[in-house]
């Protein structure tokens, strides 16, 4: 199992990032994935491809999830005892990668979370639709949104336009 984790790694940290959109975050995040893959026991009757891209994405709603409170503790000041966080922004220094990652960040996080399976880890829409949960069909739609609304985002058309 470690040699199959460790030669996951790469996948994992890829789909964080997508997740996340930061490079801090994602490693964050992929930290606090593999430490619940390797504190848990994994199902015997389990891919552990499939189960640990399920658990980034749950580690990954659960910081979501946390920040909401905490974003909503510090915009009601008298839930918290004053302390105010800044969010943390890190943008890549290329262009494309830049326009990309802007495109990716504004679609829905269910389509984000199936273009980075299908588009970037390369996994096939049966497995995608185990690790979500949803149907295969849901896999497909899905991501024939998110690659309209992408291509549509980053058209020439759409560059003119925000000059």
């Amino acid at each position: 199992m470690q040699q199959e984790l460790k030669d996951l790694l790469p996948a994992l940290r890829r789909f964080a990032y997508s997740l996340t959109g930061s490079m801090a975050d994602a490693d964050d995040l992929l930290q606090n994935t593999v430490e619940r893959i390797l504190t848990r026991d994994m199902p015997s009757d389990v891919d552990l491809t499939k189960w640990a891209f399920r658990i980034c994405r749950n580690v990954w709603i659960d910081e979501c999830r946390a920040r909401k409170v905490r974003r909503d503790a510090t915009e009601n000041p008298e839930l918290s005892d004053g302390q105010v966080t800044d969010g943390e922004h890190q943008t890549t220094k290329e262009i494309e990668w830049s326009r990309v990652d802007a495109a990716m960040s504004r679609l829905p996080e269910d389509q984000r979370q199936i273009i980075s399976l299908v588009a970037i880890q390369g996994m096939p829409y049966k497995m995608v639709a185990e690790i979500l949960e949803v149907p295969k069909g849901t896999v497909m739609s899905r991501l024939a949104r998110a690659r309209a609304a992408l291509s549509e985002a980053l058209s020439p058309a759409t560059l003119r336009s925000e000059s």
